[in-house]
């Protein structure tokens, strides 16, 4: 496959519907978005935050802040679901992935803010990250979280994840999932991008 070119990448964002007909919109992570996306994760709940980061954290850590808004640094990407409140970009989610294409796995993490879980937001960025596996090339994606995690393990299993052990860590169950879905099936902007570079004249479908 022909490496995706990020300054390309970037200029894609994916636009979803979410099922009250609200639009939810999925982009890359930018260095501006630092403060933004700092303030969503102070906004989360506790709870919220210990299951996103498998530990106690009030906030990110300046050096993990920097890996989130750098995003393609050492093959891993961070996107943000917004969505307009009040006429204001507000960050309502957001996920962290990265490809290993050693083994044609795609890992990720996500998070929803806690006054919008409920509304679909985790359902359609976990599918929107399938998409983005699909645009690797992956044949698998999977993410750990913790057994006390009911929400997570609640959506992935409405997904059609499987679950197993965690490697290395009780606290931990693993869900994965093979990727199933023809390129031309899947609507995200970043695949149709990696389509292309892969068949130029490749004819594929808008979403």
């Amino acid at each position: 496959m022909t490496a995706l070119r990020f300054d390309d990448l970037r200029q894609h964002s994916d636009v979803l519907r979410l099922r009250s007909g609200k639009t939810l919109t999925v982009r890359f992570v930018e260095p501006k978005d630092a403060e933004a996306l700092q303030g969503f994760f102070r906004s989360l709940s506790v709870r919220s935050r210990y299951n996103r980061f498998l530990g106690a954290m009030s906030e990110l850590p300046q050096s993990e802040l920097d890996r989130f808004i750098h995003v393609g640094e050492a093959d891993r990407f961070s996107v943000i679901a917004v969505m307009t409140i009040d006429g204001a970009e507000t960050i309502v989610g957001e996920a962290r992935y990265a490809f290993d294409a050693g083994t044609s796995r795609f890992e990720f993490g996500l998070s929803v803010d806690d006054r919008w879980q409920g509304h679909g937001i985790g359902a359609a960025l976990l599918k929107n990250l399938e998409c983005r596996a699909a645009a690797f090339g992956a044949e698998r994606l999977f993410g750990d979280t913790l057994r006390s995690n009911d929400a997570m393990i609640g959506l992935a299993r409405k997904s059609g994840f499987a679950f197993t052990n965690s490697p290395g860590d009780w606290k931990l169950v693993r869900f994965e999932k093979h990727i199933e879905v023809a390129p031309q099936e899947i609507p995200c902007a970043s695949w149709r991008l990696a389509a292309q570079q892969m068949a130029p004249h490749a004819s594929l479908s808008s979403p």
